[in-house]
């Protein structure tokens, strides 16, 4: 249990690795699918430019999302990107010990510290596999925060095990970003209110490739939804980003993101039998992996980063996780011509 931080760039974000004079590079350092926004989509929040001169009216999108998960509109609240969301929950509600969940995605501690929380840690150990013990976790904790499954070592958690986490007087918070990667979205939370206090939270902008567009959405109870509503500026999704998320949650959008997690798993499955053949020379896939990333271990990484860079690709360090050192990098799961090309340079870059 840790409650300081010991220097970990919390704001350090995959993008920083192709920015500027990594723009040129193979990108496996971002968590974005590769071949998106698809046209259809492009066509519709095209569509949506003629009506800018409006204030946006998200009742539509909102109506839309709570469909797709079975509930009511009460318990949807549309955001600009789930980033959004972490930033609204840190300032919004009342809450006396924050623990965060790690190794994970850096923004829910980072914006709980900006609001003045003292923030609590528990660290999962790779020798674990970095699987969650629900005991870990401190009984007086008002707000816990997991990813399912996590960023960054693509861990997918049983939906038990999470829900053991939920008690009475207690926010639990699991970020949901990656799920729709996940065949069949098994383990998810989304759409569930028998479990007292939880708040999923979903981005619709990885697997659609719609960062530049900033657009997610919280499922929480209404009490806790309108809460959250209260601390957002007025107007905060933007036309467009609301055309989006209304076409993201249609049937035909599900259909087709359901197809790229099973072609993801395939992809993924190629990636990590390329990464095993590296086992004589130190190299280590943290696993069973489930997202569309995956963590990788090895010897003297910091310098295996920088020959790939030479040889133009960009992965993600790993040293800015809680919970992680510099031994470790993140991949993300890219078509099978990709990964060959990486899988050669990676057999060139290593010691």
């Amino acid at each position: 249990m840790h409650t300081e931080d010991t220097g970990h760039d919390l704001r350090h974000h995959g993008d920083a690795e192709v920015r500027d004079d990594g723009s040129a590079l193979v990108d496996l350092a971002v968590n974005v699918r590769a071949d998106t926004p698809p046209i259809w989509l492009r066509e519709r929040i095209a569509a949506s430019l003629g009506s800018l001169a409006a204030y946006p009216d998200g009742r539509a999108a909102r109506a839309a999302v709570a469909a797709r998960h079975g509930l009511p509109v009460e318990r949807v609240l549309l955001t600009a990107g789930a980033a959004e969301a972490f930033v609204l929950l840190a300032r919004a509600l009342k809450v006396h010990r924050p623990v965060v969940v790690h190794p994970q995605f850096t923004e829910p501690e980072a914006a709980l510290r900006d609001a003045g929380h003292t923030v609590d840690r528990v660290l999962l150990r790779a020798a674990d596999g970095f699987r969650l013990d629900p005991a870990a976790v401190p009984e007086d904790a008002d707000l816990v925060v997991i990813g399912n499954p996590t960023n960054p070592t693509s861990v997918l958690h049983p939906a038990r095990d999470i829900v053991r986490l939920a008690r009475p007087g207690r926010t639990l918070v699991v970020d949901e970003a990656f799920m729709d990667a996940v065949p069949g979205e098994r383990e998810a939370l989304a759409g569930r209110t028998d479990v007292p206090g939880l708040v999923v939270l979903r981005s619709l902008t990885k697997t659609w490739g719609l960062a530049g567009l900033r657009i997610g959405y919280a499922l929480a109870p209404a009490e806790i939804v309108a809460e959250l509503a209260r601390a957002q500026p007025l107007w905060p999704v933007s036309t467009p980003a609301l055309a989006a998320a209304q076409a993201c949650v249609a049937p035909r959008a599900l259909a087709e993101a359901g197809h790229a997690a099973h072609r993801i798993a395939a992809d993924r499955a190629h990636l990590v039998a390329g990464l095993a053949d590296f086992a004589d020379r130190g190299v280590r896939v943290a696993g069973p992996a489930e997202g569309p990333f995956v963590l990788v271990r090895m010897a003297g990484a910091a310098r295996v980063r920088h020959r790939l860079r030479d040889l133009g690709y960009a992965v993600r360090r790993g040293d800015t996780f809680p919970g992680l050192g510099e031994e470790w990098v993140r991949i993300a799961v890219r078509d099978r011509a990709t990964v060959n090309g990486f899988l050669k340079a990676l057999s060139a870059a290593l010691p």
